[in-house]
């Protein structure tokens, strides 16, 4: 606002403040008291005057406010900071609505300074709802208030879900803070820019002003977002909003490309997609594997956040996932399967950067957009939950997500609750409480895992590794000898359990109670003999299926190792998932070698192919674990785990 409308306005307002007193006076009765008098009208539009001419102001109006109430000695900032508060905050109107006022009306001195004061609230009150309700951008101040009590009344009536995502804790750069520091984040972040502007500098791409996200931060370099893709509301069933992800007609097209790159094999293709089409997913992700098996872990995670980008960008006004009450179908809609699988990968990154709580809410989001849970989150959201410390959200998860309690009873659970109830009986023996009557202890249910599923103890003391002769004697017992149980479901999810969690056992503390809970265990089996025919029994009758119903899930996709190509083994690698390398950097299994025609590569990983169309001197393997008499590989599966 300049000066000179300034002066204007307070012109004005002065000529109506004179009339106004003029016309009071006229009408005021003789007999009127004058305490009962109102106070002066104070202009709000002298608070924005400067800092010089209130300071004018100020030092013509000290004599006048000394005398209605006391000597003030000194200069101002000597003064009390009580009176020193009231002297800066009194406008200059003020002073010369209380001098006329007091030549006409009288008013008693005494009583002046409080006037002065006590209006000084209800002025600055005013001032924030009546000056701004015209300018604010949401309306007037005064119908907000509303807004929020009718928010507040809808989100007491939304039951609160055990799978509702916390936004804040989606950002690895917040969880990094919390961890190492401001200071070192952010120093490590400049040298990161820095050496990404040297990248990109002389390009043809320009920065741009990216939409903000909450699952990944835009780079600067990215290219801007094209709206190729959009999500459709399905349908509203059961309190839950269904939506599927739609492809425009370019993105059509761009699909029918990919698809036929893929097809030949083309890896220079799928590239030059992304050169003309820098937001297709099935390209970015494809390209992410690439760079994940050629051990450049930073560019693959750069492709894998230009997905997620992406795919937020695309959201639906009402798609809001991180209440629980939104659903993305996996199976059933082709178009929904890139987020599930970036998000998978992403969460993994997550997990390998330390940023566990984050990895967390990224698992919890998997498993909140479509129950089915077809990328195994289920598999991996206890281990995260031990990892970030969420030790009675856990146990609270467990409670009730299944209210039928068979949660309980799959093997990742059945250990990591055992191991959540060792961490909160001291967080309750520290806290000088008492634990909650009813509850089975730590020994006792890990001793009841063990029971249940008792090749996790001969596969963890080979994992770990434990080496104390405790375990040789423990693991000759019978009951512990074997490593199958013979179900297929049960020793697919023990694999996947120890490649997951066998860090966790790492811990002293956590040894001891495994050591004496096995004891525990074996001594119940030596006081009762029909003990172990009693747990066959509850784990035929929790897995009946003969078949593997989790056969979807990889073994290698639940590991913390990085899966590389060493350039002296690029003849021998297949990117067969069932052809992978361990953990230890063994081979899986050797690949098919030798001459002749070409094996049938039908019903093959489509990824598979396009590597090996690469090597051309790697001859193509088979496919989906199917050898060439027709039998299933089952030791290659075995190897793997």
């Amino acid at each position: 606002m300049s000066a000179r409308y300034l002066r204007k306005v307070l012109r004005q307002q002065e000529s109506q403040e004179q009339q106004q007193e003029d016309h009071q006076l006229d009408n005021d009765d003789d007999s009127e008291s004058p305490d009962s008098s109102t106070p002066a009208f104070v202009n709000p539009f002298d608070l924005l005057n400067d800092d010089d001419h209130d300071r004018d102001q100020l030092q013509g109006s000290e004599p006048e406010i000394a005398d209605e109430h006391e000597p003030l000695i000194g200069n101002i900032d000597d003064r009390e900071p009580s009176v020193k508060a009231t002297v800066n905050t009194v406008p200059s109107s003020n002073h010369k609505a209380k001098k006329k006022k007091k030549k006409k009306n009288k008013v008693d001195p005494s009583s002046s300074m409080g006037n002065i004061e006590k209006p000084l609230d209800v002025i600055l009150e005013n001032l924030s709802i009546e000056d701004n309700s015209s300018s604010h951008p949401l309306g007037p101040l005064k119908a907000k208030p509303a807004k929020v009590e009718i928010g507040d009344s809808m989100l007491k009536q939304c039951t609160p879900s055990i799978l509702q995502v916390d936004p804040k804790f989606l950002s690895a750069e917040n969880e990094l803070r919390r961890i190492f520091g401001s200071k070192v984040v952010s120093s490590f972040q400049k040298s990161h820019q820095t050496g990404s502007s040297r990248q990109v500098r002389g390009g043809r791409h320009g920065s741009h002003n990216h939409r903000k996200t909450i699952l990944v931060t835009p780079s600067e370099h990215w290219h801007r977002w094209d709206g190729s893709l959009s999500m459709e509301l399905l349908e509203t069933r059961d309190g839950y909003h269904y939506f599927k992800y739609v492809h425009s007609s370019s993105y059509s097209q761009v699909q029918s490309a990919y698809e036929a790159a893929k097809a030949t094999h083309d890896l220079n293709g799928i590239a030059s997609i992304l050169f003309y089409h820098p937001y297709h997913l099935d390209s970015l992700i494809t390209m992410a594997e690439y760079f994940k098996f050629s051990g450049d872990q930073q560019m693959a995670a750069d492709s894998i956040a230009k997905c997620l980008y992406a795919l937020e960008c695309a959201w639906h006004p009402m798609f809001s996932p991180f209440q629980g009450t939104c659903q993305l179908k996996y199976i059933g809609h082709e178009s929904n399967r890139p987020l599930f699988t970036a998000l998978f990968t992403h969460m993994n990154d997550m997990h390998r950067r330390g940023c566990h709580r984050s990895a967390l809410e990224i698992c919890k989001l998997l498993l909140s957009v479509d129950s089915d849970d077809r990328k195994g989150a289920m598999q991996c959201i206890d281990y995260f939950s031990l990892r970030a410390e969420e030790y009675k959200w856990l146990e609270q998860f467990s409670e009730e997500y299944r209210t039928d309690n068979s949660i309980w009873l799959i093997p990742n659970f059945s250990f990591s609750l055992a191991i959540c109830r060792f961490y909160l009986e001291h967080e309750e023996g520290s806290n000088n409480t008492q634990m909650k009557p009813g509850k089975a202890t730590s020994t006792d249910l890990l001793k009841q895992a063990l029971l249940l599923h008792p090749p996790v103890l001969k596969k963890l003391v080979a994992k770990v590794p434990l080496k104390d002769q405790a375990w040789t004697k423990i693991l000759k017992h019978s009951y512990f000898g074997s490593d199958q149980t013979g179900i297929p479901t049960v020793d697919h999810l023990i694999n996947i359990y120890v490649e997951r969690s066998y860090l966790i056992w790492r811990l002293p503390d956590l040894q001891k109670l495994l050591r004496n809970s096995a004891l525990l265990a074996i001594d119940t089996l030596e006081r009762n003999k029909c003990e172990a025919q009693d747990w066959a029994c509850v784990r035929k009758e929790a897995f009946p299926s003969d078949k593997n119903e989790y056969s979807h899930l990889l073994v290698s996709d639940f590991s913390d190792s990085v899966p590389t190509m060493p350039p002296d083994n690029l003849q021998n690698f297949l990117v067969d998932p069932r052809m992978r390398e361990v953990p230890n950097g063994d081979q899986v299994a050797n690949p098919p070698h030798g001459g002749g025609a070409p094996r049938n590569i039908a019903n093959r990983n489509a990824l598979a192919v396009l590597f090996e169309s690469m090597l051309p001197w790697v001859d193509y393997g088979v496919g989906d674990g199917v050898g060439e008499d027709g039998q299933h590989n089952d030791h290659v599966q075995d190897h793997e785990n």
